[in-house]
């Protein structure tokens, strides 16, 4: 079985071409950890479907959504008798966010995108601006980076 870890990071040109099939930030990321998480590429792309573009609302970055869903499913509890997990999980969870905020400042995609794409509009301006195909798809390279390193740390 080959693990996220023995895969090429993505390019953010390959990034781009899924964005451009129609996949988002959120589908991205998980399809990368599919195996790894023990789901199919349509699992995997069906689970995180509804998070692109933070849920399509400028909330939290769809990437992010796809990196919390990676650790969860590796790191969260999921029974009473494993709780002691909860803490393994948000040692995780907080090492990835200490490094998105410093590469980013914001997991937010409106601070992200410079403009609040659940507002008439916005959206249109960052496809006009070209933000989707360059910025987009770095934070998503950049995400699989820094949740690979966190996978990587066990």
């Amino acid at each position: 079985m080959r693990t996220s870890s023995e895969k090429a990071l993505p390019t953010v040109e390959q990034v781009a071409a899924d964005f451009q099939t129609g996949f988002d930030c959120s589908q991205v990321v998980a399809d990368y950890f599919a195996e790894e998480m023990g789901l199919s590429v349509e699992e995997a792309r069906k689970v995180s479907a509804c998070f692109g573009g933070g849920c399509g609302r400028g909330g939290t970055c769809g990437a992010v959504v796809g990196a919390m869903m990676v650790l969860g499913m590796k790191y969260g509890q999921y029974d009473a008798d494993h709780m002691e997990q909860k803490e393994v999980m948000a040692q995780k969870q907080g090492a990835f966010f200490d490094a998105f905020s410093k590469e980013y400042g914001s997991s937010l995609c409106r601070d992200l995108l410079g403009h609040d794409i659940s507002q008439p509009g916005e959206f249109d301006k960052v496809v006009e601006e070209g933000t989707m195909m360059t910025l987009c798809p770095r934070i998503v390279r950049d995400t699989i980076r820094m949740t690979e390193t966190i996978l990587k740390e066990d």
